[in-house]
C-alpha cells in the first residue's frame, strides 16, 4: 500500500492541513500505517501535483499561513480504484519480536524491559482508541450507529486497532510471565 492511499483515505474526513493530518494520523491510521511528518509533507506535494490533491492557502495572524488539502475527483477515483483491487497480504517487521527471538543470548533485562515498554504504549493506545469509539459512537449502540452513520470505515478500523492494542497486551503480559519464570530459576 503506498501512503498515498492512506492519506486519501485520512481526507475523507474533510480538508486538512499536512500538520492536522501528522498529529491525527497515529490515533487514525498510525496503527496499520506509519508514516513520519516529513514523509507526509512529500508526499502531499506530489499528490498534489498528480492532481490527487487541491490545496487553498488559508491566511492566518500571528502564525504562518497553512494548506488546506482535499481530494479532487481524480483523488476520489483514485482511492476507489485501491479498494476495488484485492490487497496484498499482509507482513510483519517487528524489531521487538526480532530480539525476543534472540532473547536466548541476549540481553534478556533489555528485552523484558523493551517488552513492558510496548505494553505500556498497548495499553495508553487502547484506552485512547476506546475514548475514541465512546466519542465516534456518542451515546449509540454500535449496532445503531452502523446502521445509521454516514460513514462507518473509520469505526471498522477503530475496532481493529483496539484488538490489536488488547493482542498486544495480553501477548506481552504472557511474554513477560514466561521470561521472568526463566529469570527466576536461573543461578
Amino acid at each position: 500500500m503506498a501512503l498515498r492511499n492512506a492519506i486519501m483515505a485520512a481526507l475523507l474526513e474533510g480538508a486538512a492541513s499536512g500538520y492536522d493530518l501528522a498529529k491525527n494520523f497515529d490515533v487514525s491510521l498510525g496503527n496499520f500505517w506509519m508514516a513520519t511528518p516529513q514523509q507526509l509533507y512529500r508526499e502531499l506535494e506530489r499528490m498534489e501535483a498528480d492532481g490527487l490533491l487541491s490545496a487553498r492557502v488559508v491566511q492566518q495572524e500571528r502564525r504562518p499561513n497553512k494548506r488546506l488539502f482535499s481530494l479532487t475527483d481524480e483523488g476520489r477515483a483514485a482511492l476507489y480504484a485501491f479498494t476495488s483491487a484485492p490487497p496484498k497480504p499482509g507482513a510483519m517487521r517487528e524489531e521487538l519480536l526480532v530480539q525476543v527471538q534472540a532473547v536466548d543470548v541476549g540481553d534478556a533485562a533489555a528485552v523484558r524491559a523493551a517488552i513492558a515498554e510496548r505494553r505500556a504504549r498497548a495499553e495508553a493506545k487502547s484506552a485512547l482508541y476506546e475514548r475514541l469509539r465512546q466519542r465516534l459512537l456518542d451515546g449509540r449502540t454500535e449496532d445503531d450507529f452502523l446502521a445509521t452513520a454516514e460513514r462507518v470505515g473509520p469505526y471498522l478500523s477503530l475496532l481493529r486497532g483496539i484488538a490489536f492494542e488488547r493482542e498486544n497486551i495480553s501477548w506481552a503480559e504472557h511474554a513477560l510471565a514466561a521470561l521472568e519464570r526463566r529469570a527466576a530459576r536461573e543461578p
